[in-house]
């Protein structure tokens, strides 16, 4: 057996819907989307994912505050909803979101075979989320079962904020036992997610054709022609570069190289602000 010698990366922490499980990030999209609709609202797909990646009451609170949304909502109420009822709306919520989890939990491929490899070279495996702790409940079981289960779990509750702020990234990295967080890679979907990791000094990595920026099942996804799959990479790309990604692969499967990539960044003793 090759010995693998120890790595300078030592942790990479991973985001769930649309990075390690549920192609597309489907299942909160389409929970938002349902759940405006009982209001008596019709949001877009669009709308719904704008926010993605943010605490689910701030996810939620940043689309009825989107001016056509709102404009909706007064011709209808009489006023934009308050802070009281965002809570009402937030509440009804978690058990549709609970409903389409359990139809989304599958993993991404390439995630068990990266995941599997990254331990191999002694880099212990995080999680963020802006799922709370009863949503992953539902989820960490499912991913368990099918080989994916992360040392850590921090989600939305775990932290006096969400993304963008850098918390749970910390707190990811505190109980991973890491630091300095130029030791640590994040890989997520979102741009949120990418500021998160800028905010908290780690390496970014985003994903394009299996997450939130593309929000298309893999059915739907081979449907499209080739034209069509190249401007949604373009969009993609563009997104999460202003986001600030370090670095942008299609999906958990390409992550390897970059890995190998930052490590050869790190013996030069470059950090994540000098990329």
């Amino acid at each position: 057996m090759t010995e693998v010698s120890a790595p300078m990366i030592q942790g990479v922490i991973f985001d769930w819907a649309g990075t390690t499980v549920d192609f597309g990030s489907l299942a909160p999209a389409t929970a938002f989307v349902e759940i405006f609709r009982r209001q008596g609202i019709e949001i877009t797909m669009a709308e719904a994912r704008g926010p993605m990646g943010r605490a689910k009451r701030d996810h939620l609170a940043d689309i009825a505050a989107l001016p056509r949304v709102a404009n909706l909502w007064r011709s209808q109420y009489g006023a934009t909803p308050n802070e009281a009822e965002l809570d009402r709306i937030y509440e009804s919520f978690l058990p549709l979101q609970l409903e389409t989890l359990r139809r989304h939990c599958d993993l991404i491929p390439g995630a068990i075979e990266t995941v599997a490899a990254c331990r191999q070279r002694g880099m212990k495996i995080g999680s963020t989320t802006g799922y709370t702790h009863e949503l992953m409940d539902v989820v960490c079981p499912i991913a368990a079962a099918s080989g994916y289960a992360p040392e850590v779990v921090i989600c939305t509750g775990d932290t006096a904020a969400g993304r963008p702020a850098p918390w749970m990234i910390f707190r990811a990295a505190e109980r991973m036992g890491i630091y300095p967080l130029s030791r640590v890679v994040i890989v997520d979907d979102t741009p949120v997610g990418i500021q998160a990791g800028r905010n908290a000094g780690v390496w970014t990595v985003a994903v394009t054709r299996t997450g939130n920026e593309y929000g298309l099942s893999q059915n739907d996804l081979a449907a499209l022609s080739e034209s069509e799959v190249d401007q949604l990479e373009r969009n993609a790309r563009k997104s999460l570069a202003a986001a600030g990604a370090h670095f942008i692969i299609d999906g958990i499967g390409s992550l390897l190289p970059i890995l190998d990539h930052i490590n050869s960044c790190l013996s030069l003793r470059q950090t994540p602000d000098q990329s």
